[in-house]
C-alpha cells in the first residue's frame, strides 16, 4: 500500500498494486510547503507511517503529546474553543526517509511531530489551513487508520 498526498490538489490518496482504493479531500500547512523545523510548512518528498495512535478511540477524541485528553471535540464549537489547534480520532506519525531533506538535523519530519490527523467538521477541507500537519475529516482518518498498516509508505508532492 501506498498513500499519496497531492498538496496542489488537496488530496490523499491510497493505493494497492496501482489500483485506486480510497480517496480524501486533505488540509496541509496554511504556510506552504518546507521541511525546516519550526515552519508550520508540510513537508515533502517520501515519508513512512513510524507510529499509529488512536486505536479504538471514540470518534472526535482529542489528543494531546499523543495521549487522549477525554474531550470529544464534537462537545466543543469553533466558538468555546477558538484558537485551539485540535488533533482528533487517529493520528499517523510520519517519519521521512530522505536524509537531510526529510530526515535528521533540522528538517526532521518525525521530531517536528508532523501527522496525518483527524480535526473538527468545522475546519474546512481542500485549502491549506494546518500547521504543517495534514488534517482529514475525523470518519475520514479512522476509515484509512483501519485500512493501512504500520510502515505504509506516504510520498508528498507539490
Amino acid at each position: 500500500m501506498e498513500i499519496l498526498i497531492n498538496i496542489k490538489e488537496q488530496q490523499l490518496t491510497l493505493w494497492q498494486n496501482d489500483i485506486l482504493l480510497a480517496s480524501y479531500p486533505v488540509s496541509t500547512g496554511k504556510n506552504g510547503v518546507g521541511e525546516q523545523a519550526g515552519s508550520e510548512r508540510t513537508p515533502r518528498g517520501k515519508h513512512y507511517i513510524r507510529a499509529k495512535i488512536g486505536a479504538g478511540a471514540p470518534l472526535g477524541m482529542a489528543f494531546k503529546g499523543r495521549r487522549p485528553t477525554g474531550e470529544i471535540c464534537m462537545h466543543f464549537t469553533k466558538e468555546n474553543a477558538p484558537k485551539r489547534d485540535w488533533i482528533t480520532s487517529r493520528i499517523l506519525w510520519l517519519c521521512g526517509r530522505e536524509v537531510g531533506k526529510n530526515r535528521l538535523g533540522t528538517v526532521d519530519t518525525f521530531r517536528r511531530y508532523i501527522y496525518i490527523h483527524g480535526t473538527p467538521d468545522w475546519e474546512p477541507m481542500s485549502i491549506p489551513r494546518s500547521h504543517g500537519c495534514i488534517r482529514m475529516r475525523n470518519t475520514d482518518i479512522i476509515e484509512l487508520f483501519d485500512l493501512i498498516p504500520p510502515f505504509t509508505s506516504v510520498t508528498i508532492n507539490e
